[in-house]
């Protein structure tokens, strides 16, 4: 530290997307920031590596980024000036199905909506008033529970999302509308007869229809870099390679916000908490984990269907009930044979990923948290069955289970990306609190991570209203929600 300033208006500890986004926000009201990262490189699961062979690049989580290309604050930041470039799929998602064409979901509502035949209407109806009402519904539940700001389309909007999947999905005529819905649904990492799963299913149509499921040009680390350039052009500092296990480390700050979870918080903090709050923090649910292979591939996926060939992102894993049975299996401690599998084409659209004519391939499944199963052949399995010759394509892999996870990202204890369960019980009072829930007992110090609402994925929101919270209690400033300094 010799050099350079000791005293700042606020640290953030983690430089996940919302780590950045906090750093952002505060900066944007000119306060000092210094940002500290254990790692030797920012973005925590928006990180890129070339895990295999040289010039092959692979991101570790993320990889597709719904919600960094809708969330109302990203969204706002001029990260393209920075070198942000969204590459858009031709098709974001594709579900194949065994004995019929595949379901696909377009970015036009209305094509997607006549794609699924008979439930053409029925899609149009449950998605359009969410597209349409995007901006003001996404500033609703993209946060801490609250009065909503447009209550009439927030409260159908939760009429709907707040039904189990397994129930919502009865709506639906045909098989195939029901496939596309499960993999949408099977995002939140719960069985799908659980409160509120149609929610997520919910948020990634209407993703769909109005900033697409983009990846960014480089791989996810370019999301990093672009946040972390801006927030660095507005006079804030970060400092990697630096793990921070106590707060004797820190320089002396108004406030210190943690883009951690709740027990790694507790470690270094957690001396200035009283005992009823620690145990709280303990008693903080975690999700499942996942299991994931990286490929470099000959050529491309040997799809049967064409739409398959065209998505950016492809749900694997059948219908409904083979879905619903697969997730459920999983959540009570089991490895399915043939399990729900998320898989990602990035090379397809990005030539950077690769330095010549071969292909990557990003491919995992949900596992129980902490487990060491080796899933590669059930995925692969599930692979080869709607892409006949796969293996026959593959030159070499590697793969990281939830022990892999943890170790590369302190936050993913057992391997879970979510930053904790994402049930009902946990939806809006993640880590404790319901009406504060960024806020601890102790001074100064917040959470600002995906332990909080609204939880995992890139989208910042968690650091963008821990920062409004640090705003109004540290700096007794109320700031406008949503015009910035830009």
């Amino acid at each position: 530290m010799k050099g350079k300033k000791s005293t700042y208006d606020a640290l953030i500890v983690g430089s996940g997307p919302n780590g950045l986004a906090a750093g952002i926000r505060l900066t944007l009201e000119g306060y000092s920031v210094k940002i500290f990262e254990a790692s030797n490189t920012v973005g925590g699961g928006m990180r890129t590596k070339e895990l295999i062979n040289p010039g092959y690049l692979h991101d570790i989580c993320s990889a597709i980024h719904p919600m960094a290309a809708s969330a109302p604050f990203l969204k706002q930041l001029p990260l393209e000036e920075y070198g942000l470039k969204w590459i858009h799929p031709k098709i974001p998602a594709a579900h194949p199905l065994d004995d019929e064409p595949p379901v696909a979901l377009f970015n036009d509502l209305y094509k997607t909506a006549l794609h699924l035949e008979n439930d053409s209407k029925l899609y149009q109806k449950i998605v359009e008033p969410i597209t349409q009402n995007w901006d003001g519904l996404s500033r609703d539940f993209l946060g801490p529970l609250r009065f909503p700001k447009n209550p009439i389309q927030m409260g159908l909007f939760g009429l709907n999302a707040l039904q189990p999947a397994s129930l919502f999905q009865k709506r639906f005529q045909t098989e195939r509308a029901k496939a596309l819905f499960a993999g949408m649904a099977a995002h939140s990492i719960l069985p799908l007869d659980a409160i509120a799963t149609t929610a997520i299913a919910l948020v990634f149509f209407g993703t769909a229809h109005t900033g697409g499921w983009p990846l960014a040009e480089g791989g996810s680390q370019s999301i990093a870099n672009s946040m972390a350039s801006y927030f660095k052009s507005l006079g804030g500092e970060i400092e990697t390679g630096f793990p921070v296990r106590s707060l004797d480390q820190l320089p002396s700050s108004k406030a210190i916000l943690f883009d951690l979870t709740p027990s790694q918080v507790s470690d270094i903090a957690g001396d200035r908490f009283p005992p009823s709050y620690k145990q709280k923090l303990t008693k903080f649910k975690r999700g499942s984990g996942v299991f994931k292979v990286d490929y470099i591939l000959k050529e491309p996926v040997p799809w049967k269907d064409e739409e398959c060939r065209k998505a950016g992102t492809v749900h694997l894993g059948g219908t409904f009930d083979e879905i619903a049975a697969s997730e459920k299996e999983m959540d009570e401690g089991g490895h399915p044979e043939n399990p729900y599998v998320l898989v990602t084409q990035q090379s397809l659209f990005d030539k950077t990923r690769t330095p010549n004519e071969k292909e990557t391939l990003w491919a995992y499944c949900h596992v129980p948290n902490g487990s060491t199963v080796d899933m590669t052949e059930a995925i692969e399995n599930q692979i080869e069955r709607f892409a006949p010759g796969f293996r026959d394509v593959i030159e070499e892999k590697i793969t990281m289970n939830t022990q892999d996870f943890q170790e590369y990202n302190a936050n993913y204890i057992g391997g879970d990306i979510n930053g904790g369960r994402q049930d009902i019980t946990q939806l809006f009072t993640r880590p404790v609190n319901l009406i504060n829930p960024y806020a601890t007992p102790a001074e100064g110090i917040y959470i600002c991570s995906a332990s909080t609402p609204p939880g995992g994925g890139v989208h910042g929101m968690c650091g963008y209203h821990a920062a409004n919270l640090v705003l109004k209690e540290e700096f007794d400033r109320q700031p406008s929600q949503w015009k910035f300094k830009i």
